[in-house]
């Protein structure tokens, strides 16, 4: 018998969130969505969210994990604030994400786990399924754990295993359902689990279930389909912040000619940098994981005083524990790449959750007068600019330099144009090797003497004949590098460490404002992975009608030298954190504006619906008119979100 032909709806753009137990596979199913999704072309941000416990109670709560993928014929910024599609595969993933959906919205439950003991673990008194508790949404409700295992009987294995394949069941119907292709997953499970064939059967035969049961079942009568996005020309990869950081490091040794060092602990979520720069020895790499955050950092300040560029990866509570050495860093004048995958905090806080709250501890989390350059890439991709950048920096001024990523751009994923070599900057490390203070036999070598424009000491390598000299972390005297406790002294190097800072404004960009119609008297300011939410909400806002401007720093030590220009010349300026107004702070202390705090702090991206709507209400207060900004959530509404 041959199946029906199915209609074919047109979607510019769908937000799918797969969610379930933390034992379910959740974001490998996720991954793998992505990876068709970015074989076929589409534009897509996605964002995973796990709970922090390695194994919480299974059926709760607290053991949900989910990941969202946001997928679009278009450019888009965000992974979406409410999901079109829900796949839940036990009661604790519906309860857990029902709040998220818009009216509407499609939801795929498997049946299977909804006994009475399940649905108690998850909060439900009754079984959601009956009656019209969820009559809001268009629910299908399907066995996939029954199906899967049906599905996979020929290969003997225990029930338990064989359900272990309904995640992708699951995947092979939403595959069918968005025309993704399925090559790729064939082959990935192929390869995954070759030395157990009966589990790479078994999953391969699920998936291919679950694209069969979606072609041939009643319960499914659309198929949609959502084409290629036109990206500019250039060779593209789906790419992950962590796995572009550690890329760029790479990059940034190579065009440094200088071998990387990565001194660190596994910490959450940083530990994926040091997974993958162990796999790069052909570059010069090497990697050390330490006993502890303080050996970590230990160890790369003394490869850099070797000669290498020296790294260490952490989070919030690592850089705390790293101040003092970074201090030591500070005062010896090496080149550091300190990487901070910010999470939330304080304390333990939310080791899986993301936030940016360590930009104050970044600038000030110091001893003393430490002054330390401070960046923040935007987007997953962009996280790869944003490493180059930071060798560049430290190599050339002779300074640790703090790198805030963050958890939502580490897990995070999107397409990457990569770069031709040619666009990478060459850095030179420009090694002393002989001496540069007096002359004939009087001849030394004066470890502090400075370069006239980037006020950047020399660089020996030790060992190199007639290059002795001390370091530590005691104050230097001006020039020979001797230890000085003259008062005098110490004033001016205090002042010239921090005059070294402030040079980088001058090899740096100004900031640029996107505002498109010049007639915006509100600013929006951000930084970091802020950036996409911010973008989306101010697309919406000039949607609707109304004048706002854009601007998102890089550079958050020092800022740009056309920053304060910039600030006078709005209005309003809206500084959108997932913090309390650490950039606030920072702007008002030094520009003397009064910039509006727009701040969440849930572990969570900043929804762009609700940033829209604050961004109108300034724009309406600064031009004393009322802003209808109107209603958003529908799939089928192209809002280039």
């Amino acid at each position: 018998m041959v199946a029906p032909q199915k209609e074919v709806k047109q979607l510019d753009r769908v937000i799918i969130r797969f969610a379930g137990d933390s034992g379910d596979g959740m974001q490998l199913t996720g991954d793998r969505f992505t990876q068709e999704t970015a074989a076929f072309g589409n534009d897509l941000v996605t964002l995973p969210n796990f709970p922090a416990e390695i194994r919480a109670p299974q059926g709760t709560l607290p053991g949900v994990s989910s990941f969202q993928v946001h997928f679009a014929d278009h450019d888009i910024l965000t992974a979406g604030d409410a999901p079109d599609v829900l796949v839940a595969m036990n009661p604790a993933a519906l309860r857990a994400n029902l709040g998220d959906l818009h009216k509407g919205a499609t939801i795929i439950v498997d049946t299977h786990d909804f006994t009475a003991r399940n649905l108690t673990k998850a909060g439900y008194k009754d079984n959601p399924l009956e009656g019209d508790a969820l009559a809001e949404y268009a629910v299908h409700t399907v066995d996939l754990t029954g199906m899967t295992v049906e599905s996979v009987k020929e290969f003997g294995l225990s029930r338990k295993d064989a359900s272990r394949a309904k995640n992708m069941f699951a995947l092979g119907l939403l595959s069918w359902m968005y025309g993704r292709p399925t090559d790729p997953t064939t082959t990935f499970l192929a390869k995954r689990f070759a030395k157990v064939p009966d589990i790479r059967d078994a999953n391969i035969t699920a998936f291919k279930a679950g694209w069969n049961f979606g072609e041939t079942t009643e319960a499914f009568a659309v198929q949609y389909e959502i084409k290629p996005a036109v990206l500019p020309p250039g060779t593209y990869r789906n790419i992950t912040g962590n796995l572009a950081l550690a890329y760029g490091l790479v990059a940034g040794g190579v065009q440094s000619g200088l071998p990387v060092f990565l001194g660190t602990y596994p910490i959450t979520p940083a530990s994926d940098i040091l997974h993958e720069l162990s796999k790069h020895k052909s570059f010069g790499v090497t990697t050390f994981q330490a006993e502890d955050e303080i050996a970590g950092v230990g160890a790369a300040i003394g490869a850099s005083y070797a000669g290498h560029l020296g790294v260490t990866s952490t989070s919030g509570p690592g850089v705390a524990l790293k101040s003092e050495a970074i201090g030591l860093a500070v005062m010896t004048e090496l080149p550091l790449v300190v990487v901070d995958v910010q999470r939330g905090g304080p304390s333990t806080g939310l080791p899986t959750k993301t936030e940016q709250a360590d930009l104050l501890q970044a600038m000030f989390g110091r001893n003393g007068e430490a002054p330390v350059p401070v960046i923040a890439p935007q987007s997953p991709g962009d996280c790869f600019a944003a490493a180059v950048e930071a060798t560049r920096i430290a190599v050339t001024y002779r300074t640790p330099v703090l790198l805030l990523s963050d958890g939502y751009l580490a897990n995070g994923s999107e397409p990457w144009r990569v770069p031709t070599v040619d666009e990478l900057p060459v850095i030179d490390p420009d090694f002393a090797t002989e001496k540069n203070h007096g002359s004939g036999e009087d001849a030394e070598f004066w470890p502090y003497l400075r370069d006239e424009q980037t006020l950047a000491r020399p660089w020996a390598i030790p060992g190199t004949p007639g290059l002795e000299h001390r370091i530590g972390g005691l104050e230097k005297g001006d020039g020979h590098g001797n230890i000085s406790y003259d008062p005098a002294n110490h004033d001016f190097m205090v002042r010239t460490r921090q005059a070294k800072v402030d040079r980088i404004a001058d090899s740096i960009p100004l900031v640029e404002v996107d505002d498109p119609s010049g007639e915006a008297k509100v600013l929006v300011l951000g930084w970091g992975s802020t950036y996409g939410p911010i973008g989306a909400g101010v697309r919406r806002v000039r949607k609707a009608g109304y004048h706002v401007a854009q601007a998102h720093l890089r550079h958050l030590n020092p800022f740009p030298s056309n920053l304060g220009e910039v600030l006078k010349g709005y209005d309003k300026v809206l500084v959108p954190e997932m913090n309390l107004g650490q950039l606030s702070l920072l702007l008002r202390a030094k520009y003397l504006v009064d910039a509006v705090g727009y701040n969440h702090v849930r572990g969570l991206p900043l929804k762009a619906t609700e940033l829209a709507h604050a961004i109108g209400e300034l724009v309406g207060q600064a031009e004393g008119i009322d802003v209808e900004l109107g209603v958003w959530g529908e799939p089928t509404q192209k809002e280039h979100i």
